[in-house]
């Protein structure tokens, strides 16, 4: 099969920024469905999966990138993994700990997979169905994992929301530092700053909503979400959106 251009955005400051906006979203809008409308995690879970997986087989059979695609897939994803996670933890009692060590284990499955077959992780190389999926299956596991590890941080070690929040974004921090200054490698700074972003939303989604007893603001879930889903739709607007280049040859995506 011949290669299609790359369809992931080219990884600037706008690209996290809306990521981490599509992560938020994807918390209060997950919590929309499940706790406000009372679907209930299972429920919400099979919507929001549905809803993914029609739009990773759009984004797979699309022949170039097109940003709204490829954004409201992300938003599908860390929706999903916000109801999936919150599913597996409450629902089946296997608890944030429990969870995010199996969720762990199945990105670096994902990951480890993906690398033995195609020789790359990087996202460089996303161009053809088969890394595509490689792709999309990553992404949803470590939209998920940053869930459990949000609501873990938030719930199991006293520091709430704002502490949790700010653990992350010290985190991410650290891995913005060693970019600029360090010859860390790219693809793994990438992936663990996709993964960190996560629960910072979670933590920053869930501080908006929660009941002020809780440690949270108590706002409407529906409202913040369509203000989530403004600001990122404004972004998409006005930041530039374009594919990242495609490597020509294969060491130039190993680094």
């Amino acid at each position: 099969m011949q290669e299609s251009s790359n369809k992931v955005p080219e990884v600037t400051l706008a690209f996290w920024i809306i990521k981490i906006a599509a992560t938020t979203l994807g918390e209060t809008a997950g919590d929309t469905v499940t706790m406000t409308l009372n679907w209930g995690y299972l429920a919400g879970t099979a919507l929001f999966l549905a809803a993914l997986v029609l739009l990773v087989i759009w984004q797979i059979l699309a022949k170039k990138f097109h940003p709204f695609l490829y954004w409201a897939t992300i938003i599908a994803s860390t929706t999903f993994g916000t109801t999936m996670a919150d599913f597996a933890d409450r629902s089946l009692g296997i608890g944030y700990a429990g969870g995010s060590s199996l969720l762990l284990v199945c990105l670096l499955a994902t990951l480890g997979l993906w690398y033995w077959s195609l020789g790359s992780i990087s996202v460089d190389t996303v161009s053809t169905p088969k890394v595509e999926m490689f792709y999309w299956t990553a992404i949803t596991f470590s939209q998920t994992l940053g869930t459990a590890l949000g609501d873990w941080m938030a719930d199991s070690t006293g520091l709430g929301y704002e502490g949790g929040a700010l653990v992350f974004g010290a985190a991410l921090a650290v891995v913005a530092a060693l970019y600029y200054w360090t010859n860390v490698s790219r693809v793994t700074l990438f992936w663990t700053a996709f993964i960190l972003t996560r629960p910072l939303g979670a933590t920053v989604g869930d501080f908006l909503d929660k009941p002020v007893d809780h440690g949270g603001l108590a706002l409407s879930r529906p409202l913040a979400s369509a203000v989530l889903a403004i600001f990122i739709l404004g972004c998409l607007l006005v930041l530039p959106q374009r594919a990242g280049s495609h490597p020509g040859q294969a060491e130039a995506v190993r680094r």
